[in-house]
């Protein structure tokens, strides 16, 4: 035998990931981390485990094995009465069990020891861990049970008691019948760890990778107000974090996404006198539900853990976090790690074949929230307000509810979709659904009251960030795409992107980054506010104009994390163009500066403010001539430091920046000038400036611009309008003349021939080349470096330009 094999008790000191079968996976897991890590300064609170030879003792010595079989009996995992009567019968056997005069001594002085370290009635969070890694605590989240808040000896001897039940839920016994596993063959270890006293701060979970896409450079963190296991179990909207990996390692500070999450609710202590339960949920305040629960400093020190510990394992990680305390209240408002398991998707996923799934029709929309995985779902919607009432669920329905735990499985793996009133993308719900494969619309908040029972409904997970409910069963396709034997190109095969939560996906198609990132999306998205409005908040919150007051009430509303409104616009600009970068690092990012026409600007919360009314804006206040002038230039200047913040501080200096609509070299040089003044020198930190081809004076001028820019990207649908005096938003103009037209053509070439002999980048960002394959072939003669297409179109493009290649002799 070895040297723990009959121990009841082993301390997290004793405990090494190899310890699995005696201790469980949690367990083995904080033993790891606490010997091996903490001296990489990753904090892990300390506990003990009540090992998997105590529960055995504990069946032995109580006598209850022989029940337990007898309750067992005639199990039919299929039949949800007959499975929920017999897990009661058998979790109530081991409840009411009498604990070993051995191991509840032992387990009493363990306790008396944490109290000599941490105070009398120390509080503690007594925790499940299963021990059988290719079981269900290793593959399904929150298996066993977890108790929070645990004060004194008495209520420590219950909670392990009930810990030891939580082996026998519903789900665990299906899952092992249904594997072919024995009732015995699966033993519970129990953790028994200091709680953090995250009632008064804030915890959650992170993953060391995108749990949507697969990305393996961005660590995913979510965060709530209190105890976490809110977040863990879906019952808050919780506040979103991405970071980038490559350059965090480098000292930047790369925080590429954050999102306020809604957090209505927050778990807490129960100090009520009397109370049953340890701990209660309680409304959050109008301040908490619009703040961040963490600051910059400590979603990168959660975001540097993650690496450490995904680093020792070897392999993408799924950990909880915790904060103690604010430091002024209780705790000491310091960060820990309280779990760590494998990520159970992604790590097991090789992509070889690309699946993208596309609605080829458009319906009314019922309800919206966050999109999990990327797929389309369909089916009659059964809506369901109580687990008790899961036996009436049929296999292809939709499962619509207010959030899942996991009781709810046994429907979950037979449902079309899933969608739910509450959760973040780590909760039960999103982490089931991906591992089963199923689309899932999280957080939606009103769904079970939107959606009714028996509808037609299409669940959409596969438009980017958000999910979406549609009437009605609307037809869409699954393209399959072999990644594996696409031809290398001379020709630069680049995208045009304008969404950034699309990014860490699309860069997956083989690519040779982005010639085309629009800020557009950004603006108008993310910020949804006039830069000017921004700029000049205090000065409308002076104001006594009804209409001013209206626009500062939604900047309030939407900037609510945010003292000093310029900076939200600063941060969202370098978030949404940092996480493009991000996805396609090292790779060149080429961001178009914001081109938004006078009637777009005006769109804007704030915008009639400060746009002119123009008869023909495509002609009109757009772009270069914008950003020098003192009637916009504040606003440029914001923009300038978002892009600053995105290649200085994330360290994202794959980011390229693009003038558009730049009509002499007069105004390039007033731009170039204003831009050095903001930061943004040329040349400095490897930043590379082009200009936008889209007005003939650009082929004309193609030398003089070649003095002050280092490269060109021709927008084919401008330059097309501009050579034939066509208005692209007039639909009386039609067929006269597109990017195919001989006019255009020798424009093209006249510029490529320039860029080429003054040994300047020259690209292509208009829809032209995937639209129209022998206008792609006609680039490739002329010479392009490069084309940005849609991703959709990227791969078809470059089986086009590649056969072209081959044709003229030319090698990749």
């Amino acid at each position: 035998m070895g040297k723990h094999d009959t121990a009841l008790i082993l301390w997290f000191d004793d405990i090494l990931i190899e310890d699995v079968p005696m201790v469980g996976g949690k367990n083995a897991s904080l033993g790891e981390m606490h010997q091996k890590l903490a001296s990489k300064g990753v904090s892990v609170p300390n506990g003990f485990a009540i090992t998997a030879y105590a529960y055995r003792h504990l069946l032995k010595t109580a006598g209850i094995e022989k029940a337990i079989h007898q309750a067992l009996e005639g199990l039919n995992t299929h039949d949800l009465r007959n499975l929920q009567e017999r897990g009661k019968k058998v979790r109530e056997i081991i409840r009411n069990a009498e604990f070993p005069d051995d191991l509840r001594t032992a387990v009493l002085e363990s306790y008396q020891k944490m109290e000599k370290e941490y105070g009398k009635n120390v509080d503690v969070a007594v925790r499940s861990s299963a021990t059988a890694e290719d079981l269900p605590d290793a593959s399904f989240a929150g298996q066993q049970e977890t108790y929070l808040n645990i004060q004194g000896p008495d209520a420590l001897i219950d909670a392990c008691k009930r810990c030891f039940a939580s082996l026998f839920t519903d789900r665990a016994i299906s899952y092992r019948h249904d594997k072919g596993f024995g009732q015995f063959d699966v033993y519970l270890s129990i953790v028994v760890q200091k709680m953090v006293r995250s009632d008064s701060a804030s915890s959650g979970v992170m993953f060391s990778i995108d749990t949507e896409s697969g990305f393996k450079d961005a660590v995913f963190i979510t965060g709530a107000w209190g105890l976490g296991e809110n977040v863990v179990q879906g019952a808050v909207n919780p506040d979103e974090f991405y970071v980038f990996k490559p350059t965090m390692k480098q000292g930047k500070r790369p925080v590429v996404s954050k999102r306020v999450g809604s957090k209505e609710i927050k778990m807490v202590y129960n100090t009520d006198k009397g109370a049953d339960e340890p701990v209660k949920n309680v409304k959050t305040t109008a301040e908490e539900r619009n703040h961040y629960v963490v600051n910059d400093d400590e979603i990168l020190q959660l975001a540097k853990w993650a690496c450490l510990i995904e680093e020792h394992y070897g392999k993408a990680m799924d950990i909880e976090w915790a904060k103690d305390g604010d430091g002024k209240k209780v705790g000491t408002g310091k960060l820990f790690i309280v779990q760590a398991r494998p990520e159970t998707v992604h790590s097991q996923d090789n992509k070889k074949v690309m699946e993208t799934y596309k609605l080829k029709e458009k319906g009314k929309v019922l309800v919206e929230g966050l999109a999990v995985g990327t797929k389309i779902g369909q089916g009659k919607a059964n809506v369901i307000a109580n687990v008790a009432d899961i036996h009436s669920f049929k296999k292809g329905e939709v499962l619509v509810t207010d959030m899942t735990d996991p009781d709810w499985e046994p429907i979950m793996k037979i449902a079309s979709a899933i969608v739910t009133n509450r959760g973040g993308r780590t909760c039960h719900a999103a982490i089931i659904s991906r591992e089963l494969g199923i689309p899932c619309v999280i957080g939606t908040g009103d769904g079970s009251e939107k959606v009714k029972s028996g509808q037609d409904i299409t669940v959409s997970s596969a438009e980017g960030e958000k999910g979406f409910v549609y009437e009605g069963l609307l037809k869409f396709e699954i393209e399959r795409l072999d990644l594996a034997d696409l031809p290398k190109t001379k020709t630069k095969i680049m995208m045009n992107l304008a969404i950034p939560e699309k990014a860490f996906s699309e860069c997956q198609i083989p690519n040779d980054g982005v010639g085309l990132a629009r800020e557009e999306f950004v603006i108008n998205s993310h910020i949804g506010i006039h830069p000017l409005a921004l700029y000049n908040y205090e000065e409308l919150k002076k104001s006594a104009d009804p209409e001013k007051q209206a626009v500062v009430k939604l900047i309030d509303e939407k900037t609510g994390a945010y003292a000093d409104k310029k900076q939200f616009f600063i941060d969202k600009v370098a978030e949404g163009v940092g996480r493009i970068a991000a996805g396609f690092y090292p790779k060149d990012v080429i961001v178009r500066l914001s081109d938004f026409k006078s009637n777009e600007y005006a769109n804007l919360t704030g915008g009639t403010f400060y746009e002119p009314d123009e008869e023909n804006p495509m002609i009109g206040w757009r772009g270069a001539s914008r950003y020098y002038d003192p009637k916009y230039r504040p606003a440029f200047e914001l923009e300038c430091k978002g892009l600053l913040k995105a290649r200085n501080e994330m360290g994202l200096t794959n980011i390229k920046l693009m003038v558009p609509f730049c009509r002499t070299p007069e105004e390039g040089k007033r731009v170039i000038e204003v831009m050095k003044e903001c930061g943004l020198v040329q040349g400095e930190n490897g930043l590379e400036l082009y200009v936008m081809c889209e007005i003939p004076s650009n082929v004309i001028m193609a030398d003089a611009f070649s003095d002050i820019f280092d490269g060109f990207s021709i927008g084919s649908n401008d330059l097309t309008q501009l050579t034939y005096g066509l208005d692209r938003d007039s639909g009386l103009l039609t067929g006269i003349a597109d990017e195919r037209h001989a006019a255009v053509k020798e424009m093209i070439k006249m510029v490529i021939a320039t860029a080429k002999r003054r040994k300047r980048k020259i690209g292509i960002c208009g829809q032209g080349p995937s639209d129209f394959p022998d206008f792609a072939t006609f680039l490739v003669e002329c010479g392009i470096d490069s084309m940005s297409l849609i991703p959709d179109t990227a791969v078809k493009t470059r089986l086009a330009v590649a056969a072209k290649e081959k044709e003229l002799g030319i090698k990749a």
